[in-house]
């Protein structure tokens, strides 16, 4: 009964196939501002990133505002690139919070939610992933 009324509470499907969205990139090139930092918003839930696919120039800080859609699921957000000098992991909030950094190597680099409730697909399996991409 309890795994039951878990699985209804992170809306995970009870033997029901998921049907699958096709992914559509949504890009966003982020540019500095007058204080010379890159700004992007990321919102997250639903097994999603908007954007998706960002675009950043190497050497310039970046600071990402993440959030996620309102729901019980909890989402994160996360970049394992320290060779780049990316590494973070964030719990997302209907709140948002503040990521800084800045990328010293260029390259693509993925961004994902770390979740997953027993057996069933990560929350990258199921799509909630994206791509930062470092450019001169």
């Amino acid at each position: 009964m309890l795994f039951f009324a878990g699985t209804l509470l992170y809306g995970y499907p009870t033997g029901a196939v998921a049907e699958e969205k096709p992914k559509q990139d949504k890009v966003f090139r982020a540019t500095a501002g007058q204080d010379g930092v890159q700004r992007v918003d990321i919102l997250g839930g639903g097994y999603y990133f908007t954007p998706n696919r960002i675009i950043v120039k190497v050497n310039v800080p970046v600071e990402l505002k993440v959030r996620k859609e309102a729901g019980y699921v909890p989402h994160d957000i996360a970049i394992k690139a320290p060779e780049a000098g990316i590494d973070f992991s964030v719990s997302m909030g209907e709140e948002p919070k503040v990521v800084k950094f800045t990328p010293t190597r260029t390259g693509t680099y993925p961004f994902y939610c770390t979740k997953k409730l027993l057996f069933f697909e990560s929350h990258r399996e199921k799509g909630m992933e994206g791509v930062l991409e470092v450019v001169e």
